[in-house]
C-alpha cells in the first residue's frame, strides 16, 4: 500500500510544541508558577503542583533543557570519563548504570571516552567535559594509574570515582564493589567443597579489580593453610583464556584425559571462565567431573555456558546509584560550605555469589588421602559421615533445596553468609541456582 502525503495547501498541518504559558493556561495558573512546579520549589501547594502536572501531561509538555539551565544557572549535567572500557563488561555496565542514576535524579550524562590512558588524552577529556559546564564527573577508570593522573590535574568540579581502593585513589572518594569480598566468597565455596589446589586466572596487573581479586585469592588460601600457585594473566578475553587452558593441558596432549596439578581454577571474570571450558573440554576434560571452574561478574550469558557457571554477581544498578548519589551531596556541598557530608551513603556495594554447576566436590580418598572428585549424588550419599566438608551444599539444577535463611559459620574460619534460593522470598534473580550474600 502507497502512503502519499498531501501538500501544498493541502499539507497536513503540524503540530507546535506546548510551551509554558500552554500549560499555564491549561492549569489556571500563571506561568511562574509552573517553572516553580518545574524547578522543585517547595512552597507549591500540592493541589496546584498536581494540576500544573497533569496539563504537562495532556499536552505532552517537555520543557526545554537550555530554558532550565538559564533559570537554574546550572547544567543539570554530569561527566562521565570512561577510561579503557571497550567491550569489557564490568566498566560498561558501571558507565550505563552511572547514566541511570543520573536520569532517575533529573541530570543529563555526557561521556567522554578514552582511547589511551595517557596523561594527556587524561587531560584533554577533562577539559572537554568542563567545558560543556558539568557540575561534576564520576571517574570509570579500572586501571591503576588513572586515579594518580587524575589526581595530580586542577579540577574545579567534585569528582567521584567508580572502582578503585580508597588508599589508593589519592584522596579521590571511591564507590566500589568490594572485589575482595566476592573473591573470597568463591574461595570460601571451593575449599568448602573440598578443594585445595587451586589456580587463579587473574586480569591484566594494571587493573585495580583483577590486583583486589589476586590479593583475596592469595590472602584466603594462606588464612587456611593452602598453597597458592602463581597466578597466570590474561587479558578478560575468552581467547586468553582458551590459550592459558591449552597451555595447562599440552603436557597431557598425548593421553585420552591429562592430569592437571590443581582440582580447581578460580577466573577472574566470566569471559575467561568461557575460553577454559573450551581448552578444558577440547583436552578430554570434564568440567566440573575433572576440574571445577568458577568466574566473576555473573554476565547474562554465564547462566548458558555448559555447565552453568558458578560465578560472582555484581550489583552494577547500585553502584551506579552510589556513585551518582556520593557526587551530587559534593555538588550540595561545594555550593554550600556549611553542609556538612551525609554519613549515610554507603561507598560499597557487597557482592553475591551464585552457585550454578560448574563446581564438583572433592573428598579425600580411602587408603592414599589423595584427592578424588565426586558428582552431586555421590556426595549425598557420603555427606552425613564426612565431617571434612563444611558449608553450604549448592544443589544442581535437576534438585532443588529450600531458602536457607540462617548463618553458617565454616570450617575454616571464614565469615557466615546466607543462603537464598532464587526465585524465593529472599534476594535472587534468577532460577537454577543458589545466590550466598555476605552477612
Amino acid at each position: 500500500m502507497t502512503v502519499i502525503e498531501p501538500s501544498g495547501s493541502q499539507a497536513w498541518p503540524r503540530r507546535r510544541p506546548a510551551s509554558i504559558r500552554d500549560v499555564a493556561r491549561l492549569a489556571g495558573v500563571s506561568h511562574q508558577t509552573v517553572s516553580r512546579v518545574l524547578n522543585g520549589n517547595p512552597s507549591i501547594r500540592d493541589a496546584t503542583k498536581s494540576r500544573v502536572l497533569a496539563a504537562m501531561d495532556e499536552l505532552q509538555f517537555r520543557p526545554s533543557r537550555a530554558a532550565r539551565m538559564l533559570s537554574r544557572q546550572r547544567s543539570q549535567t554530569i561527566g562521565i570519563l570512561a577510561a579503557a572500557v571497550g567491550g569489557h563488561y564490568g566498566p560498561a555496565s558501571s558507565v550505563s548504570a552511572v547514566e541511570d542514576a543520573a536520569r532517575e535524579r533529573g541530570y543529563y550524562a555526557t561521556v567522554a571516552h578514552l582511547a589511551s590512558v595517557g596523561p594527556n588524552a587524561i587531560s584533554a577529556a577533562i577539559t572537554d567535559l568542563l567545558s560543556q559546564d558539568v557540575e561534576g564527573i564520576v571517574i570509570v577508570a579500572p586501571r591503576i594509574t588513572v586515579l594518580s593522573l587524575l589526581a595530580a590535574l586542577p579540577m574545579t568540579v567534585p569528582i567521584v570515582a567508580a572502582q578503585g581502593e580508597p588508599h589508593n585513589a589519592s584522596g579521590i572518594p571511591v564507590a566500589s564493589v568490594n572485589q575482595e569480598a566476592g573473591a573470597r566468597m568463591v574461595l570460601e565455596h571451593l575449599i568448602q567443597r573440598g578443594h585445595s589446589r587451586i589456580l587463579h586466572v587473574a586480569g591484566p596487573p594494571d587493573w585495580n579489580d583483577a590486583q583486589l581479586r589476586l590479593r583475596a585469592y592469595r590472602t584466603t588460601l594462606a588464612e587456611a593453610g593452602l598453597p597458592a600457585s602463581p597466578p597466570l594473566f590474561g587479558d578478560w578475553t575468552a581467547d586468553s583464556g582458551f590459550e592459558i587452558g591449552r597451555a595447562l593441558t599440552k603436557d597431557g596432549a598425548d593421553s585420552a584425559r591429562p592430569q592437571l596439578p590443581f582440582t580447581a581454577v578460580f577466573s577472574s571474570n566470566d569471559q575467561m571462565a568461557l575460553g577454559l571450558i573450551h581448552a578444558f573440554r577440547a583436552a578430554g576434560l570434564d568440567v566440573p567431573r575433572d576440574v571445577s571452574i568458577v568466574g566473576f561478574d555473573d554476565i547474562p550469558e554465564s547462566a548458558h555456558f555448559w555447565p552453568p557457571l558458578t560465578t560472582v554477581r555484581q550489583d552494577f544498578r547500585n553502584l551506579g546509584v552510589r556513585c551518582v548519589t556520593m557526587l551530587l551531596d559534593a555538588i550540595h556541598r561545594a555550593g554550600d560550605p556549611a553542609a556538612a557530608p551525609d554519613t549515610s551513603i554507603s561507598s560499597v556495594v557487597e557482592p553475591q555469589l551464585v552457585i550454578r554447576d560448574s563446581v564438583s566436590w572433592v573428598l579425600p580418598g580411602p587408603a592414599t588421602g589423595s584427592q578424588h572428585l565426586y558428582g552431586e549424588e555421590t556426595l549425598r550419599q557420603v555427606a552425613a559421615q564426612s565431617q571434612a566438608i563444611a558449608g553450604v551444599l549448592a544443589c544442581s539444577s535437576s534438585t532443588r533445596r529450600r531458602p536457607r535463611g540462617r548463618s553458617r559459620t565454616n570450617s575454616v574460619g571464614m565469615p557466615p553468609t546466607t543462603a537464598w534460593r532464587a526465585g524465593s522470598d529472599g534476594p535472587g534473580a534468577r532460577e537454577d541456582c543458589l545466590i550466598i550474600h555476605p552477612t
